[in-house]
């Protein structure tokens, strides 16, 4: 009963409103654990998580299998496999990874997936924009790239959060400790930095893959790339929550252009 779009910039302009103040749900309904036997979510937003199926389940493989693997995402993979694997998903098979498949070729899949993404996880008319904050310190550099965050498309930006997510947890497997019986529980090695370098061009690109100069990138713009990322990594959790200050103010506005909407808001809530 979901419905899907690209963009909220594709629907009528009445809809596309009503679809933005839904997406004002408040994070902890959309705790996955708080609707475990519940016939339907609590949250106030009609469209299910927009995160591509393939993403889910390589996020999902590689936290359950590869955590402790060293240098994942560094480590070469199959590239028969990984192209069995990307065919698979293309074709819009049920693929199931489990233990069986190898973590470095499911680390490859991702990566390949984000880079060929015909518009990038976040879109190329914001790059310029994302690269600019590295000039900003602090809570200012923090609050701009929220608010950029907030402009993806809801695809997007949830897609990003997942990935993120991810990301954080991979850096926080990255040193070696010691299990409860004494023994060395391996690190993978995988630093927020280093999972900004791989992943950054990924994520932020100026042009489409394949195009003139897609491949050339100056070491200003490769070093905010990853800058960007690190920071958008470290602090995930706090840039994509939404301030009850900040719905506030949009239901008043709302209020005053939209009332309908609002009236819809209250009966749903």
């Amino acid at each position: 009963g979901a419905m899907s779009v690209d963009s909220i910039t594709d629907l009528s302009d009445n809809t596309s409103k009503l679809l933005e103040a839904l997406q004002l749900s408040h994070p902890h309904e959309l705790d996955p654990w708080r609707t475990l036997g519940k016939k339907k979510m609590l949250s106030l937003n009609p469209i299910t998580w927009q995160v591509p199926r393939i993403v889910e389940r390589c996020c999902k493989h590689i936290e359950t299998h590869g955590l402790q693997t060293v240098g994942i995402f560094r480590v070469g993979s199959s590239k028969k496999r990984v192209q069995q694997l990307r065919e698979e998903f293309d074709r819009g098979l049920d693929v199931f990874l489990d233990e069986h498949q190898s973590v470095h070729d499911v680390a490859a899949l991702l990566k390949e997936f984000l880079r060929d993404m015909p518009d990038s996880l976040i879109p190329r008319e914001l790059y310029a924009a994302f690269l600019s904050t590295t000039s900003m310190e602090g809570p200012a550099q923090l609050a701009t790239l929220q608010l950029l965050l907030f402009l993806l498309p809801p695809c997007h930006s949830d897609t990003l959060h997942r990935l993120l997510r991810f990301l954080s947890e991979v850096a926080r497997h990255a040193e070696s400790s010691w299990g409860p019986d004494g023994q060395e529980i391996p690190g993978n090695k995988m630093t927020v930095s280093n999972l900004a370098t791989i992943f950054g061009p990924n994520i932020l690109q100026k042009e489409k893959p394949g195009e003139k100069d897609a491949g050339a990138m100056n070491f200003e713009d490769s070093s905010a790339i990853i800058l960007v990322l690190q920071r958008l990594i470290e602090h995930y959790q706090t840039l994509f929550m939404v301030s009850p200050e900040m719905q506030l103010d949009i239901l008043r506005r709302l209020f005053q252009t939209d009332p309908d909407v609002i009236d819809y808001l209250l009966r749903r809530k």
